[in-house]
């Protein structure tokens, strides 16, 4: 029987796998991501998990593949959400594998010295990453908070104020439009008054295409449906996607807390769509009177 077989063979391996795969995860990033110091910083990362798969090979003696899926996956999931998102949610997601390191017999000897470089990639990878998007966070989330609270309103109550969904698309995409235009505008006087080192032009930027991207995303039900109610539960439906998805990457990205934040935003527009409904009922209800 090999070294180390006695005590989890299985568990070996699965340790020598993840070391495997978070070498080449990280050497993939250190080719991509921008900086010097970045780029050495995943290259550090990137020969230590190799060295740890190789402390494990003592045990198993034996070379294990690593995991393609998981290469590819973090790897894009890097460059569309960022570096700092894909690397932070590869760390949650090997929280597992590091806590059951302190759970290892004191016989492999080692481990106490794998255990110090983990603890040391996740205080060097709080320090690594600076990206725009997440620098204009603040952008983001002024465009998509006020895309969402007035336009799931606007949609409401034009849903009982006009009797054609064609038309509240229309409505709904002017309107939005001229309000992520409006929004941007001001995002750029802001970020200009203000002092921090953000380029206003960006922030201008951030904030509209987060607006706009809502606006599309919340009117699409309205050109393919023509039940205005059907129509509206969809949109709502979105509302509580995109709100889901953006605060489920900054929890991850900036290490907050997702149910308050989350729970947050969507009280705030469905309040202001309910205040909506209840308007365009009253305009609709004025008007079946006259």
């Amino acid at each position: 029987m090999k070294q180390g077989r006695n005590l989890d063979s299985r568990a070996i391996e699965v340790f020598q796998r993840n070391e495997i795969t978070e070498h080449y995860i990280y050497k993939n990033l250190a080719g991509r991501v921008k900086g010097v110091k970045n780029r050495r910083i995943l290259a550090q990362i990137a020969d230590d998990e190799m060295r740890h798969y190789n402390v494990w090979k003592t045990y198993t003696r034996e070379d294990v593949s690593p995991s393609r899926l998981r290469i590819w996956f973090y790897t894009v999931i890097s460059l569309v959400f960022g570096f700092t998102f894909g690397i932070k949610l590869m760390e949650k997601g090997e929280q597992g594998a590091h806590d059951a390191y302190s759970r290892i017999p004191g016989s492999f000897k080692e481990i106490n010295g794998i255990i110090r470089d983990e603890e040391e990639h996740e205080q060097a990878l709080m320090a690594l990453l600076d990206e725009d998007r997440l620098r204009y966070t603040g952008s983001v989330v002024l465009g998509l908070n006020d895309a969402l609270v007035e336009l799931t309103g606007v949609l409401a109550g034009l849903t009982l104020a006009l009797n054609d969904s064609a038309l509240v698309a229309k409505t709904g995409a002017i309107t939005g439009f001229a309000a992520a235009l409006s929004m941007s505008a001001s995002a750029y006087l802001s970020t200009k008054s203000e002092p921090g080192g953000k380029n206003p032009f960006l922030s201008a930027i951030y904030t509209g295409v987060a607006y706009i991207c809502t606006v599309v995303l919340l009117i699409l039900p309205y050109l393919f449906f023509t039940d205005l109610y059907f129509c509206l539960g969809l949109a709502f439906g979105t509302a509580v996607l995109i709100i889901a998805v953006f605060n489920y990457y900054i929890s991850v990205a900036r290490d907050l807390s997702f149910g308050s934040r989350f729970l947050e935003m969507v009280g705030l527009s469905f309040t202001v769509a309910a205040l909506s409904f209840l308007a365009g009922y009253a305009l609709r209800f004025v008007g079946v009177a006259a």
